[in-house]
């Protein structure tokens, strides 16, 4: 496995990091109706979140959030690990998308009007997969 950063790694790291890290930073002072919302957006599609008080789980997405997104923007963090953290999120964000049928039309994956702004995550799935998948291997590059 190759731990060396990559000049082609820099641009996806960058705008995605970038992006995680600001919303974790905006939802690390959510009021209480925007907590409930993302609350029972997750638990819709994870019922084991119930248990978690909203306002703890909003705090706890924006921490999740602002981890990944320095992690993606710090050098010093393997691009192996900075997308291992990436796909670990977005394929979270990927599965409550499929997983609430509001979301997505009928028996497809192509989203409803309600669910085009999550099924976008899908672009920092492919990013953070092809983080990883350009680390393997020992040819050099």
């Amino acid at each position: 496995m190759n731990l060396r950063l990559k000049a082609r790694d820099l641009p996806g790291r960058i705008a995605t990091g970038a992006y995680i890290l600001h919303a974790g930073l905006e939802k690390w002072h959510a009021d209480q109706a925007r907590a409930k919302g993302l609350h029972k957006a997750a638990t819709g599609a994870f019922p084991f979140l119930e248990r978690i008080p909203p306002e703890r789980f909003v705090r706890l997405l924006a921490a999740s959030e602002i981890a990944v997104g320095t992690a993606l923007l710090a050098p010093v963090v393997p691009s192996a690990l900075a997308g291992a953290a990436l796909t670990g999120f977005s394929g979270s964000l990927v599965t409550m998308y499929l997983r609430t049928p509001a979301l997505h039309k009928p028996g497809s994956v192509w989203p409803t009007q309600a669910g085009t702004g999550v099924s976008k995550d899908v672009w920092m799935l492919g990013i953070g997969l092809g983080l990883m998948l350009g680390s393997v291997g020992g040819g050099k590059d």
